[in-house]
Formats: C-alpha cells, sequence, structure tokens
C-alpha cells in the first residue's frame, strides 16, 4: 500500500516542478522580447560635389589628318635618298632625287633658243618701225617667243619631277629604295603622314543628334596604352543619318605630341555632350525595390530611408539629382538588412568602399 503512495507523491512532485518550469520559460520568452533589437553597425559616407559628364561612347579608326603616298612622276636612276623611316621631316626638304644632267641639258638647250627668239623678235620690232618687214612677220617671231617660253617652263617641270619633296611636314613611313636604283615612273617610293594630331571617325546613335555641336570634347583610349588617354575636339558632322545603323558618322581631331598613335589604329571615344557640378555617392548605397531607387540616411543613430532621382553614372559613383544634400549622411555598408526606424551604430572604417580600379577613368 505505502508503495502506491510512494508513486503517487513522486508523479505530484514532477507535475508541480513542470509547472514552475513552464512558468519561468514564459517569462524568459517575455523577457527577451520586451528588450530593445541591438543597433546595426554601418559605415556612411557624405554625398559630395562633382563633375559630371553626360557622355556617348563609340568606336572608330585614326586616320592621319594628311596622308599621301609619294610616287615618281618619271623614270630614273636614284642619286639622293633622304628616307629615314619614321623620320619627321618639314614641308619642301628633298626626299629623293633622281639622276637630273639630262634634264638639266635639254633645259639649256631651250633657254638658248628662247634668247635666240627674242633677240630675233626684238630685230624684227626695229625693222617693222622703218616698214623693211610686214607686221605678219612679226607676228610669227612673237609666236616664236611664246612657244620658246612654254617649251622653257615644260623643261623646267621635267626637271623639277626628277625629285621628290614633302608636300606637308609629316613622318616618313617605310621604303624599299635604295642609292643607285633604277626606278620607272609610277614607282612608289614611301608613304607621309601628319600626325601630330589625329582624325578620329566614329558614329552616334541619331537620338543624341540634338545635343551634339562641333568643339565638345571628346577622350580616346587605345588598347595598345590601357593606362593613358587622349583628348581632343569633335570637329566635323556627317549630312546623312545611315538608314542601317540609325547613326551620324562624325569625326574628331585627337592630340598625339607624342607620335604615339598610329593611322588605322583602332580607338575608343567618349564624347561629352554636358558637364555639370553635381552631387555624387557611391553607387553601393543605392537600393532599389521596384520602381523605386533609395538609400538610407542616419539620423541621429537612426537609419531613415529616402527616396532619390539618379542620373548620369560612372565607375562607382551615381549622380543623385533630388532627394538627398551634401549634409546628408547616407549609409553605404549594412543597409541591406535596415528598415526606417532602425537603430544603427556608425563605424569609422575608410575601406568601407572598395578601391575602384577605374577611377582613373572617372578623374580624367
Amino acid at each position: 500500500m505505502w508503495k502506491q503512495w510512494l508513486i503517487a507523491l513522486v508523479l505530484v512532485a514532477v507535475a508541480i516542478g513542470g509547472a514552475f518550469m513552464y512558468q519561468n520559460l514564459d517569462d524568459g520568452d517575455a523577457a527577451q522580447g520586451g528588450r530593445e533589437r541591438p543597433a546595426s553597425a554601418v559605415n556612411t559616407r557624405l554625398p559630395q560635389m562633382e563633375t559630371v559628364r553626360d557622355v556617348v561612347n563609340a568606336v572608330g579608326s585614326l586616320k592621319a589628318l594628311n596622308a599621301v603616298e609619294l610616287t615618281t612622276e618619271v623614270s630614273g636612276r636614284v642619286v639622293q635618298l633622304n628616307l629615314e623611316t619614321g623620320r619627321r621631316v618639314e614641308q619642301g626638304e628633298v626626299l629623293l632625287r633622281l639622276d637630273d644632267r639630262q634634264a638639266r641639258a635639254d633645259l639649256q638647250v631651250i633657254e638658248a633658243q628662247l634668247a635666240d627668239a627674242r633677240r630675233q623678235y626684238e630685230r624684227a620690232q626695229r625693222l617693222r618701225s622703218n616698214n623693211s618687214i610686214s607686221q605678219s612677220q612679226v607676228d610669227e617671231l612673237r609666236t616664236a617667243v611664246d612657244v620658246a617660253e612654254a617649251q622653257r617652263q615644260s623643261a623646267r617641270v621635267r626637271l623639277e619631277n626628277h625629285r621628290i619633296e614633302a608636300p606637308f611636314a609629316g613622318v616618313v613611313g617605310l621604303s624599299d629604295i635604295s642609292v643607285g636604283a633604277y626606278i620607272t615612273a609610277g614607282t612608289s617610293v614611301t608613304t607621309l603622314d601628319t600626325t601630330d594630331r589625329m582624325e578620329l571617325g566614329f558614329s552616334i546613335p541619331e537620338r543624341f543628334l540634338g545635343q551634339v555641336s562641333r568643339g565638345q570634347q571628346v577622350r580616346g583610349a587605345s588598347p595598345a596604352y590601357p593606362d593613358q588617354t587622349f583628348s581632343g575636339q569633335l570637329v566635323e558632322l556627317g549630312s546623312r543619318v545611315s538608314e542601317l545603323s540609325r547613326s551620324l558618322p562624325v569625326r574628331a581631331l585627337i592630340d598625339n605630341p607624342d607620335g604615339l598613335l598610329r593611322p588605322g589604329q583602332f580607338m575608343s571615344a567618349t564624347l561629352t555632350l554636358r558637364q555639370r557640378e553635381a552631387l555624387v555617392i557611391p553607387e553601393q548605397a543605392v537600393m532599389i525595390r521596384g520602381d523605386e531607387q533609395y538609400v538610407f540616411v542616419a539620423e541621429d543613430g537612426v537609419a531613415r530611408r529616402v527616396s532619390v532621382n539618379l542620373g548620369s553614372r560612372m565607375p562607382g559613383f551615381v549622380e543623385v539629382s533630388k532627394g538627398l544634400s551634401q549634409e546628408d549622411p547616407v549609409i553605404v555598408t549594412g543597409q541591406d538588412r535596415l528598415s526606417s526606424g532602425d537603430r544603427v551604430r556608425v563605424l569609422e572604417d575608410d575601406k568601407a568602399i572598395p578601391e575602384n580600379r577605374f577611377i582613373t577613368a572617372r578623374e580624367s
């Protein structure tokens, strides 16, 4: 009998202990639920005023501003050669001369004939004053003088054609000609290019026609020089829009003072349509939900959600046209876990924003 009482007492004790533990558990949950959510650690950045550009990106090819393939006008043997590849020459500098002894002799003969024709014409004029010869004879002698003068001019041209001069200042190209070689008329001697400024041809979409004008800034980049940009300006606009590409061909002049760029080279171009001072923030601070773009601003230890209107984008940064001021500390890290009204704890960390390898492109 006493065993039954013992079992009953144990059951009652277990029930009382369970009820006590359940009550303590409810009290702990209630206390935990009543405590505030801990402040989220975040980093902030103030918006900055920077130069913002509306740009159009395109690709094109470079051409020399002046380019020519030099060829011989007459046949002959090369006696003088001044064609060092890559050398810069001035306008009028002699690049090649052929043996011109025969041409000089022909010119001397014609000059002698011209002198004789002039003497006969002058004698005939004196005789005509005395009516010793007819006017028709005088006219014939005058015609002979004119013919001799024309022949002299032709001989001078033939003599000049035995040498090739630089038609403009530029850089000499490759040549396979050597001194002593006999070349025929029409033989290609070398090329000559003006490379101080290069012509860059590219096309822009027709939707930008209303914003394009001569004189706008153009920046070029070449895969051959990845860490360098080349500046220039827009100089020519095409008169027709391509029906196939719906784009307008344009031309820009790119400065090339060091001679790094060469004709035919590929180049990407950035045309600046408009430039202004505007607020910019790190691109990583922007949150998107549906059609809304917003950021979080830290105010007195509390996160506040602010809708913003964005403008042009740059590497790592974006323009804010509406919604922020320069005094608003924008949260740039941890914002994806925040809601408006949450408590925040601002940390000081200069490396909160990763280094951007395109930062040089933005600054240039």
